[in-house]
Formats: structure tokens, C-alpha cells, sequence
């Protein structure tokens, strides 16, 4: 029998170096800014003109989302956590707001993250099975996982209604605090959708992280 297919593309060397080092530079200088907010600190990309390095880079790396037809943006974030207190759940990436609000579960056409640096374990790991409330950081009831390592420029994408989670500093399974320190994991999490999530503000309509604004252009003309 044949291997069942990945569930993750991959891509090493996702940017152009001088474009990702750039971006990483900018991150970095955010220091602690939101850092207990980061999984709520969320924006809209229309993938029109560019206001910031990160929706830069989302137009260099939509090349290599499998299907580009019919997306009518990105929900981009920064997760930002340390491998020995990983502070997400195993889940399935979904419009947040309209389930807060009682409605459908829309999930995104795709789920890509582009990971910043290199730490000890928190691997990506991806799986079909579901998300199981008894087990701890309620990881599926499944040995069948696709793994990506964390490592500085890789680009992995998936389909956006696959569960996935973060493992720890010792490539486990969270299951509490661990011992001693970490480097903090870094990576852009892209989510491509069809429409546009409910009451998702633009980086422009958010007082966020404005270190990483790109310089306002001058007007045609303009001396």
C-alpha cells in the first residue's frame, strides 16, 4: 500500500534572504509589544497594496499557495510563545469571531505559517483527526501526524480545516510548564480565505505594531 499523501507543502528559502532578514529585524524590535495578545492581535490583508513588511511578504509568498483563484485575502498574526509553555491548544483555524457569535464554522481555504527562527522542539504537527477534549492540549486520539520543524525562511502550508497544534521544547505533547528557559518561537501565521472574517480590522485601522509600517509614500508629483 502507498504512503498516505502529505497533508503540508514545503518550501525552504521561502523569500529572498536581504527580504526575510529584513522582516526579521523588524519583528524582533517589537520586543514584548502585545506578546500576551499575540494570538489576539489579528489583521486583514486584501492582498491590494501593501502597508507593512509582513503583507509584503504575503504577496512574495502567494505564489506558492497551491490555489490562488477565488481568494479575496489573508488573516495574518505573529505567534509568538516559548517551547516550555506552549499557549495553544491543538484546533482547527476558523472564522473566531462569527463561532464566538453562534453562527457556522467557516474554516480558511488554507493555513500557511512562515517560521522566523530556529528553537529547541515546537514542531508544527498536522494531522486529519480531530481535536479530543480529554487529552491534554486536546491533541487527537492519533499517531498519524505531519511534523515541520521550525527553521528560519521555511514556508509550510496546509488545507485550512486540518487540526494542528505546537509541540514542546522536547517535541511532545503539551502537557504543562517544562523546566528551564527557551528562545521564543516566532513565526507569521497565514491564514487564506475566500471571504473576509467577521470584524476583522485592517493593519491600518489598528494601532499594532506600527513599527512595521512601510514609510508613507508621497504623492505623484510631490517634491
Amino acid at each position: 500500500m502507498a504512503p498516505p499523501a502529505p497533508l503540508v507543502f514545503l518550501q525552504d528559502s521561502a523569500l529572498p534572504e536581504a527580504h526575510f532578514q529584513r522582516l526579521w529585524r523588524r519583528v524582533r524590535a517589537l520586543g514584548n509589544e502585545r506578546l500576551r495578545q499575540t494570538y489576539q492581535t489579528t489583521f486583514w490583508f486584501d492582498l491590494g497594496e501593501p502597508t507593512n513588511l509582513v503583507e509584503e511578504a504575503i504577496l512574495a509568498l502567494r505564489p506558492r499557495v497551491p490555489v490562488r483563484r477565488g481568494l479575496a485575502g489573508v488573516e495574518w498574526w505573529l505567534s509568538r510563545m516559548y517551547t516550555t509553555d506552549v499557549q495553544v491548544d491543538f484546533h482547527q483555524d476558523r472564522d473566531e469571531k462569527l463561532a464566538l457569535k453562534g453562527g457556522p464554522l467557516v474554516h480558511p481555504r488554507f493555513t500557511s505559517l512562515l517560521f522566523m527562527n530556529r528553537v529547541r522542539g515546537g514542531a508544527l504537527a498536522v494531522t486529519r483527526a480531530l481535536p479530543c477534549e480529554d487529552n491534554p492540549s486536546l491533541a487527537p486520539d492519533t499517531d498519524e501526524f505531519d511534523l515541520v520543524m521550525p527553521r528560519p525562511n521555511r514556508f509550510t502550508c496546509f488545507r485550512g480545516n486540518l487540526t494542528h497544534g505546537v509541540l514542546d521544547a522536547r517535541n511532545q505533547i503539551p502537557d504543562g510548564k517544562l523546566p528551564g528557559t527557551s528562545r521564543l518561537r516566532v513565526t507569521l501565521v497565514m491564514n487564506w480565505w475566500h471571504q473576509r472574517p467577521t470584524d476583522l480590522p485592517t493593519f491600518a485601522e489598528s494601532r499594532a505594531y506600527r513599527s512595521l509600517a512601510l514609510p508613507t509614500r508621497s504623492p505623484a508629483g510631490a517634491r
